[in-house]
Formats: C-alpha cells, structure tokens, sequence
C-alpha cells in the first residue's frame, strides 16, 4: 500500500463518492429470490474438480455477457486505469512482466486468457476418463479472482450505465451466486474481495453468508479511504 499525501492547498479533501449500487431501492433488485447458498454446494453424486469446472465455465460466460452490456462506456478515455474504489489493478503477462492498462485492456486480457483455459482439453477435460491436472484447482482460483475483479469494475464505475438498462437485477443476481460460490470452497483470498464487502454484506447477508467475513468491511473500508492501493 502507498499512501497518497495531499498538498497543502487549504482545500478540503473531496468528500467520497456516494455508491449508488448501495442504494436499497437497487440492492433489492434481484431476478429470482433463489436461495443461492443451496445452489453453490457441491451435489453428492459430483466430483469436486467436475463442479468447480462446470460453474467457473459458466460464470466466465456470464460475466463476460454482463460486461460486453456495458462495454461501449468502459473506453481507454473514460477508464484509463482498471480501477475499482481505490484500488488499481495491474496485469502481468506470463513472464510476470506488469503491465499497467485501461480498464477495457485489462478485461480483454481475462476474458481472452480464461476462454483459452476453459477450452483446453488438458485443463478443462470434457472427454469421459481424462483427468483434470494437479494445478486445476489453482488455476480455478486464478480465474475467479480475475473475474471478480471484472464484477467489481461494473459496480465501481458503471453502475449507472447498468442502472439506465435495467439490468441491476441481473448483476446483482450474478454477484451474489458468484460470491456464494467462491467463498463455499474457498476460491478467491477474502482480502481480495475486501473491497467490495459493503456490497457483499448486503447482497448476501440473506443468503447465509454474512458469517464468513462479513462486519469486517466497514472497518476496512474506512481505513482504506485515505490510500490508494495497486495490485
């Protein structure tokens, strides 16, 4: 973390932007009242890596069809940096090079380097008696953490966009399944998700969630708003 110094001016520190996805009239916006946290739990007759496989597969999908509503206002103008709140998202190439890149860049680098993932044979087996490899598992992570990151951009700078669709209901929808899912077999660090656990609370609090980090995001949430942070 870095912390940002102000000059001093004598100005005011710009007051933090209201989050309008916070707002109840939206956050109640749903497509199905679905208990989520049934849906998220691994069937008996399932093999483990089989599921992980399945949902991811289908998450990537869906996220990807959320952004893609959206995408004509996500430009290297109006998102110069893939940002969410007071986070900065780097993306490091396969020699672990960072790259710093508009929001649009970053999300073409996840949805290109997931679609190629989830449509190797040898990752994401589809044939009866192939095995999934020994990295699956970390690879699965990977991709969640990516496409939560992706989420999390929609909500941070283009729910407004969303909203003038009507298609709060549907992210929200999406949000909460995706956040159930993660956190059942623990997918993505909870202090990658940190940012988001105003809107996390809740979304999920109904669905059985809120015990799983949850009141830990106003704290966190609070001492984060003076640093801007880059990952």
């Amino acid at each position: 973390c870095r912390k940002s110094k102000g000059k001093p001016n004598g100005k005011k520190p710009a007051p933090e932007e209201k989050k309008l996805y916070l707002e109840p009239e939206y956050t109640k916006s749903r497509i199905t009242d679905f208990e989520f946290k049934e849906l998220v739990m691994l069937p008996r007759e399932i093999d483990l890596n089989e599921w992980l496989a399945s949902n991811t597969t289908t998450f990537f999908h869906h996220i990807n069809l959320q952004y893609s509503t959206i995408s004509e206002f996500c430009t290297g103008e109006s998102c110069q940096t893939m940002a969410v709140c007071n986070t900065q998202y780097y993306w490091y190439d396969e020699r672990g090079k960072k790259i710093k890149c508009t929001a649009p860049q970053y999300v073409d680098f996840v949805m290109s380097s997931v679609q190629k993932l989830v449509t190797d044979e040898d990752v994401f087996p589809t044939k009866y008696g192939k095995e999934f490899p020994n990295s699956f598992e970390s690879l699965v992570k990977k991709i969640c953490k990516y496409l939560f990151h992706v989420l999390a951009h929609i909500y941070s700078s283009h729910f407004k966009e969303t909203l003038a669709l009507e298609l709060h209901g549907h992210l929200n929808t999406l949000y909460t399944h995706f956040i159930l899912f993660i956190r059942e077999f623990n997918l993505v660090d909870p202090k990658e998700t940190t940012i988001m656990d105003d809107l996390t609370e809740v979304l999920c609090s109904s669905s059985g969630s809120s015990s799983n980090g949850s009141g830990t995001g106003s704290s966190n949430s609070a001492g984060a708003q003076n640093h801007v942070k880059e990952r």
